[in-house]
């Protein structure tokens, strides 16, 4: 038990640490990043405005169609490429990257590499 409170203390320091620095504008909204055991899901945000310019996760119809299981590198490869063609469709060529609680490592690192591969500029 006491393992489990320190690794989520950690995760809450870890989130507070990368987000306190980023802040989604309009001329480069913020990229975040949720991943889940079985699923990943990503979000292209304008924090000013409050609203969710693009998304794309492994729970979509379209992806869950291409996808098997959304628990692995080859899924987040998925999402991240079709984030970066639905925030094309928005406008949206920059962004700002949030890991949120996540190491830049695995899913994480597969998605923002697709994403960069499809046109996104972080």
């Amino acid at each position: 038990m006491d393992h489990c409170k320190a690794t989520g203390k950690q995760r809450q320091r870890r989130r507070f640490r990368v987000r306190k620095r980023l802040r989604g504008t309009p001329d480069r909204p913020r990229l975040c990043v949720t991943r889940s055991h079985r699923n990943i899901t990503a979000q292209v945000i304008d924090d000013l405005a409050g609203k969710t310019l693009a998304s794309a996760s492994t729970a979509d119809k379209d992806l869950t169609k291409k996808v098997r299981y959304g628990g692995n590198t080859s899924a987040a490869e998925a999402v991240g490429k079709a984030v970066a063609e639905r925030a094309a469709k928005a406008g949206v060529r920059q962004v700002c990257f949030d890991r949120g609680q996540c190491k830049f490592h695995g899913r994480v690192a597969a998605l923002a590499e697709a994403a960069r591969a499809s046109g996104l500029e972080f």
